[in-house]
């Protein structure tokens, strides 16, 4: 018999279609107040965006852009571990909108559920669909993790790792590797985990509150399972080299904008400077997307490396406008179309 994962999407979509100015008008304000803090900052690097080079903040434009068609390759790998087929493209708008989703509608259970939605409606069988919803954070996370370990393993060689660095890692590490363990522990005792994660959605529904569905939470926790038994049977290769290619491509980003303000960065420094952040990002869970986390952690990681204040502001700015905030903005559109062009006679 098949399961589907939570349907939360379905309101959430309804809902969207009626307060989609709304939510654009609140994003923009919240962009605003996040910009605004850093224009005295901005003042003292006039002279950086002057300086810097055009055409190579384009080629940082085309990594980005080539980040999100990796996250294609991993959603179009995924999907065919279930012998269904998704071209790297959708895979790529599709990723781009369910971010975008996300951001106001549930989180990554939001996100999770948009996913699946637009999969089912291109005919993409359920457990394919359920891969592509659930696993692409967990072989996105394994990357970061990696890139973070090089960049401190560089930091204690020169002698300048900090002890918030290693503390902060030590707590994310310790955290992922716990929920590993209690997934481990799932896979054998899966009702004792439902129940546990039962009662966890339910304190959380009364937290945020929302209505508490537990058949949810149990039929997304049955999707997951399957999906990792896929996984283990060996299709681990595509979706781990398309969540590679994802974050190579969007370290290449920010590479490429402090060579375009002409202060390139060796990538010891450049690995340190990204993975502590977005992983500390991912961690803030009560923050849609880490704002205001990453920016601010990013920047204090790269002057505490040598990188000059000014030269850091600009580039760590520059790179989440690239990487955040337009993706963002550009998926809510993506919204709307990937609504209309699924759309199937009857439904």
């Amino acid at each position: 018999m098949e399961t589907k994962p939570p349907q939360q999407g379905e309101g959430a979509f309804k809902a969207l279609r009626v307060t989609r100015y709304l939510i654009l008008l609140v994003l923009l304000g919240l962009a605003v107040h996040l910009i605004l803090p850093q224009i005295a900052s901005l003042k003292h690097s006039i002279q950086v965006i002057k300086d810097m080079i055009f055409w190579v903040v384009g080629l940082a434009m085309i990594a980005q852009v080539a980040s999100y068609l990796g996250s294609g390759y991993l959603l179009k790998a995924l999907v065919h571990l279930s012998g269904s087929s998704l071209s790297i493209s959708r895979g790529a708008l599709i990723a781009l909108a369910s971010a975008s989703f996300g951001m106001v509608a549930g989180g990554m259970v939001g996100s999770s559920a948009a996913t699946y939605r637009w999969m089912q409606k291109k005919s993409i069988n359920p457990e394919a669909a359920t891969l592509a919803g659930t696993i692409p954070g967990l072989f996105n996370d394994i990357v970061l993790i990696c890139v973070t370990l090089v960049g401190l393993i560089h930091l204690l060689v020169v002698h300048q790792l900090s002890r918030i660095q290693g503390i902060s890692f030590g707590l994310i590490l310790i955290f992922l590797i716990s929920l590993i363990g209690l997934l481990v522990w799932g896979q054998r005792r899966r009702e004792n985990l439902m129940d546990f994660a039962d009662k966890v959605s339910y304190r959380w529904a009364q937290f945020s509150h929302q209505i508490y569905q537990p058949q949810r939470t149990r039929d997304w926790l049955v999707g997951l399972f399957g999906a990792l038994n896929l996984i283990l049977r060996g299709g681990w290769r595509g979706p781990l080299l398309g969540a590679v290619l994802n974050v190579a491509f969007d370290m290449l980003t920010l590479y490429l904008l402090f060579i375009a303000a002409r202060h390139p960065v060796s990538l010891g420094v450049l690995l340190t400077g990204y993975g502590l952040p977005l992983l500390m990002g991912k961690m803030a869970f009560m923050i849609p997307g880490g704002v205001g986390v990453v920016a601010s952690t990013m920047k204090a990681q790269y002057t505490s490396l040598g990188v000059r204040y000014s030269v850091a502001v600009v580039v760590v700015l520059a790179y989440r406008i690239l990487s955040f905030w337009l993706p963002l903005i550009l998926g809510f559109p993506l919204i709307l179309i990937l609504e209309k062009q699924g759309k199937e006679p009857g439904k």
